[in-house]
């Protein structure tokens, strides 16, 4: 069975996308980038900023698919900045603790420039 989700008090998508899938005992959520839920708009900051409003709505997101933090398996960080990745590493232990997820972290570019993250995630439900 598979559940395309869109949990209330999460960022509305701004494209064609779902913002968590639930298929298989696992929940895939779509790259989540810096949205203050309550303006739905783009909140541009420091990189500890947006990691910490990515993180958060990442861990709204699951909580309404059935999920928590501690059962994401697998991370991948988008970093606009190498330089940034120390500061977003801080921010991002903070969330994760002793549970940390296997992870990957690219340096790309964004579709908009002024970004400084994106995290999607998979978190398994068990089952």
């Amino acid at each position: 069975m598979m559940e395309r989700l869109s949990p209330p008090g999460v960022p509305v998508p701004r494209g064609p996308y779902s913002p968590a899938v639930k298929a298989g005992g696992f929940v895939y959520v779509s790259g989540q980038v810096p949205i203050d839920t309550a303006t739905n708009q783009v909140s541009l900051g420091d990189i500890k900023h947006e990691t910490r409003l990515v993180l958060n709505n990442t861990k709204k997101i699951l909580e309404g698919a059935g999920a928590t933090l501690s059962q994401v398996i697998k991370c991948t960080v988008y970093l606009a900045d190498a330089a940034d990745f120390h500061a977003m590493n801080e921010v991002y232990a903070e969330f994760f603790g002793v549970d940390k997820p296997a992870r990957t972290t690219v340096v790309c570019k964004f579709a908009m420039p002024e970004l400084k993250v994106e995290i999607d995630c998979i978190a398994y439900l068990g089952g």
